[in-house]
């Protein structure tokens, strides 16, 4: 029997999980084992796993689980240098160069193990089957007007936290902009046709901020780009990959311009294709924005986890996208399991 064990998140501030109650029921419904481990952070209560006739597990216990259970998770392990012997469905930031990813693969090396990455689960025409993506917008143009609000009192945007849905994080958002004084900021989108684009722009737009919508179309002539420099804040929804264009390059901080505030919601500052190149590395929940110019100022917002600001919500949309490919989880080498283990293939021999 497929025996699938959902482990608790060990990151700080990583509180989504990838399988609600309902998506369990029907894994179990399908004639798969399911074990939920306890979490003292998951937004969505135990008790919900329990009621669906899950099997409990205690919490960060997945290492001592079967060896044919496949462990399934969102963001990374402990990095304890221990040998990985099972199947792990996670992110696991592993397959483009990155350090961290380079030791996880030596430990599935070592451990026999296998993982099945959630950022290559596709179909059959390379398209994502499930991504966050839709939130990580909505919560990163939220934070990225916190830190312009933060611009119009003098000061530089504060820690922020997780709130426990969007109509919260709204109404705190709306009361910080209206104490402002100020009028609502212009704002430009790039990437406004895919998922993170349309997650900022509502964002925007639910605020009363007047959006500049762009796509591939608008960006196809690879640059410069003034009219960025001439909103009060850019969102880049676009992944850094090779023939991106640049959008703000380093003279832009000294360029007479409105803009004061960046979202890079993509946030890849390590890519050598990296579209917004003057700033060098994420920021945190504890400090949101990097300051990278005074006169005037402009604030970088590049946190890495935004769509854990709304873990409910995030979660439970992106469990529904997720639940079709689970329960194909008995046949591991079709479809979109079948692609995913062909990249690990390629790149753990490397």
């Amino acid at each position: 029997m497929t025996h699938l064990w959902v482990r608790a998140e060990q990151r700080p501030n990583e509180d989504r999980v990838g399988l609600t109650p309902a998506g369990a029921k029907a894994l179990l419904d399908a004639g798969i084992r399911v074990t939920v481990e306890d979490s003292h952070s998951r937004a969505i209560p135990l008790q919900g796993y329990i009621d669906a006739g899950c099997e409990i597990a205690a919490e960060n216990s997945w290492p001592d689980a079967p060896r044919d259970a496949i462990i399934f998770g969102l963001k990374e392990l402990p990095e304890d240098g221990t040998p990985l012997p099972h199947r792990h469905i996670m992110f696991g930031h592993a397959f483009k160069g990155q350090h961290s990813g380079k030791e996880l693969l030596r430990r599935f090396r070592e451990g026999g193990g296998a993982l099945y990455d959630l950022e290559y689960l596709v179909d059959e025409t390379g398209r994502r089957v499930a991504a966050f993506g839709y939130w990580a917008g909505y919560a990163g143009a939220a934070v990225t007007l916190k830190a312009w609000a933060a611009q119009q009192r003098g000061e530089v945007c504060g820690p922020v936290g997780v709130y426990k849905d969007k109509d919260a994080l709204l109404s705190d958002l709306g009361d910080e902009l209206d104490a402002s004084g100020a009028e609502r900021p212009t704002a430009i989108v790039i990437g406004a046709l895919g998922r993170v684009g349309t997650g900022a722009a509502d964002l925007c737009e639910a605020m009363g901020v007047t959006v500049t919508k762009w796509d591939m179309k608008e960006t196809a002539s690879g640059g410069p780009f003034p009219e960025i420099l001439n909103h009060d804040l850019f969102l880049n929804c676009i992944f850094a990959r090779p023939g991106t264009p640049v959008f703000v390059p380093q003279d832009a901080l000294q360029a007479d311009r409105k803009l004061t505030a960046i979202g890079d919601v993509a946030c890849d500052p390590d890519s050598d294709y990296n579209p917004v190149p003057v700033y060098s590395r994420a920021t945190t929940w504890d400090a949101p924005v990097l300051r990278v110019a005074n006169a005037p100022v402009l604030d970088v917002m590049a946190i890495d986890n935004l769509p854990s600001m709304l873990p409910a919500e995030s979660s439970e949309d992106y469990a529904d996208q997720l639940l079709a490919s689970l329960l194909t989880l008995s046949d591991l080498d079709a479809g979109v399991w079948g692609r995913a283990k062909a990249v690990f293939d390629e790149h753990v021999a490397g």
